[in-house]
């Protein structure tokens, strides 16, 4: 079956970063696209940044754009979200997802916060 679990959050400062790592199973890994998206206590999810299969093109929400970078290796079924100048705004649970067909699966998330 599909699993996704994230790690890497953590209590950090603004200005400062994190790398957030997700290790997927359950599929063939290098066939789906992955995403990462977020939820800011008390708001609706948010979706952060997706990339495609080869890890060739990278989609980024318009709040982050330049500061995250999203990338992922094949080989380890391992997708990252390293996150620069972390503002007090990036404070959430981001998770990992992916889509197959009509069905999305996402892991538990880990939570960042910037303060």
């Amino acid at each position: 079956h599909v699993q996704l679990v994230e790690s890497g959050g953590d209590l950090v400062q603004p200005g400062g970063s994190l790398r957030l790592s997700c290790a997927a199973s359950g599929f063939t890994f290098s066939n789906y696209y992955m995403s990462w998206i977020r939820q800011a206590p008390g708001k609706a999810l948010e979706w952060v940044s997706s990339i495609d299969t080869g890890g060739t093109n990278t989609y980024y929400a318009d709040a982050v754009k330049d500061r995250f970078t999203i990338s992922r290796g094949n080989a380890r079924n391992t997708v990252y979200l390293q996150m620069n100048s972390l503002k007090s705004e990036d404070t959430a649970v981001y998770y990992c997802a992916t889509e197959m067909g009509w069905v999305g699966y996402w892991g538990q998330g880990t939570q960042v916060t910037v303060s």
